[in-house]
């Protein structure tokens, strides 16, 4: 097979034969099954996209790998700054009040601090080229981090939870509500102006990890505000309300966990954006001399783009067809920018017929 490697994050195009291929006649690119990715209006919308937002943004992106790994880093370095002290400034509070509600928020705070670490290395590992043993590269780390925040929010969720219902069988007396209700709104100030910033670099890079870990943040950023409403409801003569505003927390968290984890999973199965699919069989199919787009695949690994594609072409030359390949791979980079690896293979009519 020949490639050639394009070092500005242009797709790869191999040419080889179509005989060196086992394909199913029944190929169907435009009877797509969008399910989730179809937005939803109303409360639902609102809260979908909230806590379910899509995990790239065409109209506002970051195509070359190298930058978009760049811009990962830097969003992570902040939102830590930011966070760590968030939770130092609500860990005092906790200390001083006994709020169980502020220290399931501050324990959510600091997982979500922590969760930077792995995605923040996985950028790392995902610069480094590939190897004889990991041929297709290190992208995938980033996926196996989004994997782990998931499980650090299921954790934090147990914890808060386990907390709340002790305190509901051992109910103490809170101090300091003033200060409890103070330190809750700067955890949502602080969560959510992070949310916003790594859902927003999140969807520009294409990484599917970075905006689970912004909609952890704002997940942390609304538990601060129900830590008021517990507060509050201590100061109306209502005690139990800081535990069971705890315990809603925790639930709270598993239920909206679910879309972050349908979101990382369909990754890491090799799952896709039908839209992106869409937009790719169009540009290959308007190139001259392409008659048909016979089978084609995608698939991210980390923040970036590999498929691969075989193309029912005229009954040309070589050079002719190594030509329509070329403006394939052209449209084909316009219309999916974090497009980085894609293998081209030229067919005809009579071996489509053979198949």
């Amino acid at each position: 097979m020949n490639e050639r490697q394009n070092t500005n994050s242009h797709p790869t195009v191999g040419h080889h034969t179509h005989d060196d291929h086992d394909h199913d006649g029944d190929h169907d690119h435009h009877d797509h099954d969008h399910g989730s990715y179809q937005h939803a209006s109303g409360l639902r919308g609102w809260l979908m996209e909230l806590f379910v937002p899509h995990t790239h943004d065409a109209a506002d992106s970051i195509d070359d790998a190298m930058e978009a790994s760049t811009e990962g880093i830097r969003a992570l370095k902040i939102s830590l700054f930011i966070l760590m002290g968030t939770t130092v400034l609500q860990c005092l509070v906790v200390m001083v009040s006994g709020s169980v509600a502020l220290l399931a928020d501050t324990i959510h705070n600091f997982s979500d601090a922590l969760t930077a670490v792995p995605l923040w290395i996985a950028f790392i590992l995902g610069r480094r080229a590939a190897t004889r043993r990991y041929t297709y590269g290190f992208g995938r780390a980033e996926d196996l981090a989004g994997l782990f925040i998931v499980a650090v929010v299921a954790l934090s969720a147990v914890v808060a939870g386990w907390q709340s219902v002790d305190r509901l069988i051992h109910p103490q007396a809170l101090q300091n509500l003033g200060w409890v209700m103070a330190a809750g709104v700067i955890g949502f100030a602080g969560n959510e102006a992070v949310a916003i910033y790594r859902i927003k670099v999140g969807r520009r890079i294409g990484s599917a990890a970075m905006v689970a870990d912004g909609v952890h943040a704002r997940m942390d950023g609304f538990t601060s505000l129900a830590v008021v409403l517990g507060a509050g409801g201590v100061m109306l003569g209502f005690p139990l309300a800081d535990p069971i505003v705890g315990l809603l927390i925790s639930v709270a968290i598993f239920v909206l966990l679910w879309g972050t984890i349908r979101s990382i999973g369909r990754r890491l199965m090799d799952g896709i954006e039908p839209e992106l699919l869409t937009q790719a069989h169009k540009a290959l199919e308007k190139t001259p001399g392409v008659l048909a787009v016979s089978r084609l695949q995608l698939r991210w690994v980390g923040h970036r783009l590999q498929g691969a594609a075989t193309l029912v072409v005229s009954d040309v030359g070589l050079s002719a067809a190594e030509q329509i390949l070329q403006d394939a791979e052209h449209r084909l980079q316009e219309a999916l920018p974090k497009l980085e690896h894609m293998i081209l293979t030229p067919s005809s009519r009579r071996a489509e017929r053979t198949h």
